[in-house]
């Protein structure tokens, strides 16, 4: 299928690379559907799409994490041997869903199962967010959590396997399951290396999907016209704009899509959107501190004290204070 240029298609791209920017989520979750259910492009095509807009579209946020030192690059190496082989070989695995009309009705299938993941990864991240805001921050994050081997080797397995089948989970399935596994590892180490695991990743999905004939060149040069100076500018704005108002919006919008790609029904839709964009309202009303999480200070504020009490003892000793010029006086009588 060959792609005509499509300003509104660049928009698109434009809007979804804003949305990683703000987020650091919903690449593959927003641009593939957008693709299916808007732009009618075939689901397998449109996976292959997103892959490769997202191959360039990855690596300008993993670059700022690097800059800054918050890449947990052993948890890299440990991601990449299970995940690099099984993304590459999801896009084979998606021909024995079938041939023609009957293969693309069972992709939509398969991607809104995976965004109904997504989102479930989605809310179990905040969840998991507001649950670390709510210790002390000093004990619940750790920059040098060691390393799983095993379940993050398990971790980029299923990972994998999912962005390359689906190209949705690289910024919203993966993470969560770190954070599971990992629990302890500080937020923004979480963020970037999760956005340097994803470039390999999907590139071997990208890779895949072209053996295979699903991904169109056109078309991700077309998306990528809006994406990359979506993801910037949504990158600037991500220090203004409220961005768990953002993830909300955003997981109510992957919920209604998810849904109607499975083939629910509008009658439970509906409802399930409303209930789930009611729960985002009472849960982002900012937490009021408990009564007995402040008088840590006092125990701060007394130790100046104690030091300036100790100090003239230290300092005493040593330059002779009133005892020493007696006992040297007395001595010096003696000699004489």
């Amino acid at each position: 299928m060959s792609m005509d240029f499509s300003w509104s298609m660049v928009a698109a791209g434009a809007l979804v690379g804003c949305m990683v920017g703000l987020t650091g989520m919903g690449g593959g979750a927003l641009m593939t559907p957008l693709m299916v259910t808007v732009f009618g492009v075939n689901p397998t095509q449109a996976i292959g799409s997103d892959l490769a807009t997202s191959v360039l579209m990855k690596p300008f946020g993993a670059a700022v994490h690097q800059k800054a030192g918050t890449v947990r690059w052993d948890v890299v190496r440990w991601l990449l041997p299970t995940g690099v082989p099984a993304a590459f070989c999801g896009a084979f695995l998606l021909q024995f869903l079938g041939e023609g009309e009957e293969l693309q009705s069972r992709v939509k299938i398969v991607i809104g199962a995976a965004l109904l993941l997504a989102v479930t990864g989605m809310l179990a991240r905040m969840w998991l967010d507001r649950r670390r805001a709510g210790r002390d921050g000093t004990a619940a994050e750790d920059a040098h959590v060691p390393v799983r081997p095993g379940a993050t080797l398990l971790i980029g397995l299923v990972g994998g396997l999912v962005v390359g089948m689906t190209s949705v989970g690289s910024g919203s399935l993966i993470i969560v399951m770190l954070m599971l596994v990992h629990p302890r590892l500080k937020a923004n180490h979480l963020v970037g290396t999760d956005l340097v695991q994803a470039i390999p990743i999907v590139a071997a999905a990208a890779a895949g999907h072209f053996i295979v004939g699903d991904a169109s060149l056109g078309l991700a040069a077309v998306l990528l016209l809006g994406a990359i100076p979506g993801v910037l500018v949504g990158a600037v704005l991500s220090t203004r704009a409220p961005g768990g108002v953002l993830r909300w919006v955003l997981a109510i919008i992957l919920l209604a899509t998810g849904l109607s790609l499975v083939h629910v029904p509008e009658a439970v839709i509906v409802p399930a959107t409303a209930l789930l964009a009611g729960y985002a309202v009472v849960s982002s009303r900012p937490r009021r501190p408990r009564p007995g999480t402040e008088p840590a200070e006092p125990a701060e504020t007394a130790e100046p004290a104690e030091t300036a009490e100790t100090a003239p003892e230290a300092v005493g000793e040593p330059t002779g204070g009133p005892t020493a010029d007696g006992i040297g006086r007395a001595s010096a009588r003696r000699q004489v």
